[in-house]
């Protein structure tokens, strides 16, 4: 069986921030749902979501996401810092054949990647 991820969970503190975050970044609308203490941001393509309660705490540290970085990541990269991130690696070539990858932060301090061929 080869790896393949079916649903994400990124942690944030404060839901409507972070949604605005990646509805700038992404330019989409992420969708919330109010599920008691566990409040949820559903981002577009419907694999995964921001979450925010008392056991998911934003980090640099564990599992490293990569997103989609579309035709050139560099345009995603762009929009990081005026939606309220930070860009911590600028587009960067991995090898011919696995393209390039950028990191940056979010508004909620979590560390996160984007992938792209260009």
């Amino acid at each position: 069986m080869q790896p393949s991820v079916k649903w994400f969970e990124i942690p944030v503190s404060d839901l409507a921030r972070a949604a605005g975050f990646y509805g700038k970044l992404f330019d989409t609308p992420v969708m919330h749902l109010d599920l008691g203490d566990l409040k949820m941001g559903l981002l577009a393509g419907g694999q995964g979501a921001l979450v925010q309660h008392h056991a998911y705490k934003p980090s640099h540290e564990g599992v490293l996401l990569f997103f989609d970085g579309g035709n050139d990541l560099a345009e995603l990269l762009d929009r990081v810092e005026p939606a309220g991130g930070k860009v911590i690696r600028t587009k960067t070539q991995i090898s011919p054949e696995q393209g390039f990858m950028g990191l940056f932060e979010d508004s909620e301090g979590n560390r996160l990647g984007l992938r792209s061929q260009q």
